[in-house]
């Protein structure tokens, strides 16, 4: 009897080392250097000055406290990480420019690369001006495919792009913001008429979260083609239900302060299972 519960236990024993093992054998380590690429969402635009970009605040990169952004958690489980965060956001951005950033961003040899992109494509003027989505997904596979080549062991993150409908719903009811993307002709084919129930805007505005939901499905499976290189945040941004809180007063389009850091504790712990060296 002791005998068999003296082997029961070792078993047990073995397992539990064995998945310890496991665990620890997937984590990776944390990066020496990284990269946000995408528009101007990344690039911290309306955060911190009117009409700038502020890449101090940026979700992904900024070394901003408040934000607490994923190169300040990196830099807080290994320093060596501290100083080499690149933005290369650029505001306005869209699928089409993200092949040059992925080219600067070789040049740099990063350990780590983040991407948000894909809003702009849809908010354009008319519906006829959005990217097509083979386009779109075409767009993000080159990009990707130049990464994993020009920088062998980078590990690239994938932001969903956010609910541009749901930007409209929480906003629609606010006059400085109807002010602002009228004036501002601010991603009409969102946005335009924002009080209108007419069956023609209701649809367009469905019609445009379909797009961007497609958007959403073809990164993440070209996030996934790369294997383990590659994590998306499973949709969580796109879902997160905002608030007019966490939106820019300079032109209730961007994320403000708020906003980012919101941007950045949704989609960190959805990344990599990065190793704490401290």
């Amino acid at each position: 009897m002791i005998s068999r519960l003296s082997s029961v236990v070792a078993a047990v024993t073995v397992l539990a080392g064995s998945g310890t093992a496991q665990a620890a054998s997937s984590r990776v380590p944390v990066p020496g250097t990284m990269v946000a690429l995408g528009d101007s969402i990344s690039a911290g635009y309306n955060v911190c000055g009117w009409y700038v970009p502020c890449p101090s605040r940026s979700w992904s990169t900024g070394d901003h406290a408040p934000i607490a952004s994923h190169y300040q958690r990196l830099l807080r489980l290994d320093g060596g990480i501290r100083g080499h965060n690149t933005n290369l956001a650029v505001p306005g951005a869209t699928s089409a420019g993200l092949m040059a950033q992925a080219r600067r961003a070789i040049e740099l040899k990063p350990g780590y690369v983040t991407i948000l992109i894909g809003a702009q494509d849809a908010c354009v003027r008319t519906e006829r001006e959005m990217t097509p989505v083979d386009t779109y997904r075409r767009r993000l596979d080159e990009a990707l495919a130049a990464l994993r080549d020009g920088v062998p062991g980078v590990r690239v993150f994938v932001a969903s792009i956010p609910d541009l409908r749901r930007l409209w719903q929480v906003g629609k009811g606010n006059g400085f913001a109807r002010t602002f993307w009228a004036v501002g002709r601010i991603c009409q084919t969102m946005l335009a008429r924002p009080t209108s129930v007419k069956r023609a805007d209701v649809e367009r505005r469905d019609r445009v979260r379909e797009r961007v939901m497609a958007y959403n499905r073809e990164a993440a499976e070209a996030c996934a083609a790369l294997g383990q290189a590659c994590r998306t945040d499973g949709g969580a941004v796109f879902r997160y239900r905002f608030t007019l809180d966490h939106i820019s007063g300079w032109d209730y389009f961007h994320p403000n302060a708020d906003g980012q850091r919101a941007l950045a504790e949704l989609t960190f712990p959805r990344g990599f299972d990065w190793a704490d060296t401290r």
